[in-house]
């Protein structure tokens, strides 16, 4: 069973290996707003669609002061080929046991094709500069996506 996490909750801890080669967690972030996305898989359609997104819109969540970190289980090796291959701007951080997932309740039942497994869940947390989930979005549709975030992001500052 999925983990429940809600908006106005302590946003659970992380320390994940990024694709720049150095460690990023929540205590070293402690005080600034983060936007948290989980995405299945580098290099698929949905996934790099949503990266490059988030990459264009770096300057406007930085200018907010706003760090964003994307996250899937895949590897730091695969992370660093995804990262030159779309020229993206943000750290992609790796779980590959994915622990972080399943503690934002991310790690969720899927179906396709009438077969069911486990996958992560496009999901995207913004956190305040408290260490609160300030903002959850669930089964995101990337369409349009990032610039909802930016928006609610706004209204921390």
């Amino acid at each position: 069973m999925a983990k429940t996490i809600a908006e106005g909750d302590k946003a659970p801890a992380f320390t994940l290996e990024t694709d720049a080669g150095k460690k990023i967690s929540l205590k070293e972030l402690a005080g600034k707003p983060i936007v948290l996305y989980f995405y299945p898989k580098d290099d698929t359609p949905g996934c790099t669609k949503e990266a490059i997104d988030f990459s264009a819109a770096a300057p406007a969540f930085k200018k907010l002061g706003v760090t964003l970190i994307g996250v899937s289980k895949d590897s730091v090796a695969a992370h660093e080929r995804f990262r030159k291959k779309h020229a993206l701007t943000i750290p992609l951080g790796s779980d590959p046991e994915g622990k972080v997932i399943e503690s934002y309740g991310s790690w969720v039942e899927k179906s396709m094709y009438g077969r069911t497994y486990m996958g992560i869940d496009r999901s995207t947390f913004l956190i305040d500069g408290k260490g609160k989930i300030a903002r959850i979005w669930r089964k995101v549709r990337v369409p349009g996506h990032v610039a909802d975030v930016l928006e609610a992001a706004k209204s921390l500052s």
